[in-house]
């Protein structure tokens, strides 16, 4: 199976989730995503990548190795602006 692609897994993302905005990079293997949701709203840090899990599915054991997301309100997003979404490093940039 190959390994899914940032477009790939942002259209998964947005499948399962009302975006407000959404960004994701990586190489293949290790994603790194900035999710903006109202659907965030009141939950935990936890209850809000469990929402992203679930959007996810099966997808999340079998083709996606590892994510690194930040969720964030749509107040939270309006707040931090651009700087607060989470930066994929250097060398997993594409």
């Amino acid at each position: 199976m190959a390994n899914p692609t940032p477009a790939q897994l942002y259209d998964y993302i947005e499948a399962g989730l009302a975006c407000e905005h959404l960004e994701v990079q990586g190489d293949g293997q290790h994603f790194y995503a900035t999710i903006v949701s109202a659907e965030f709203d009141g939950l935990s840090r936890v209850r809000r990548h469990q929402r992203v899990y679930g959007a996810l599915g099966e997808r999340m054991r079998a083709e996606i190795h590892a994510l690194s997301m930040k969720t964030l309100t749509p107040a939270e997003w309006a707040e931090l602006g651009p700087a607060g979404g989470l930066q994929a490093p250097a060398e997993h940039r594409h």
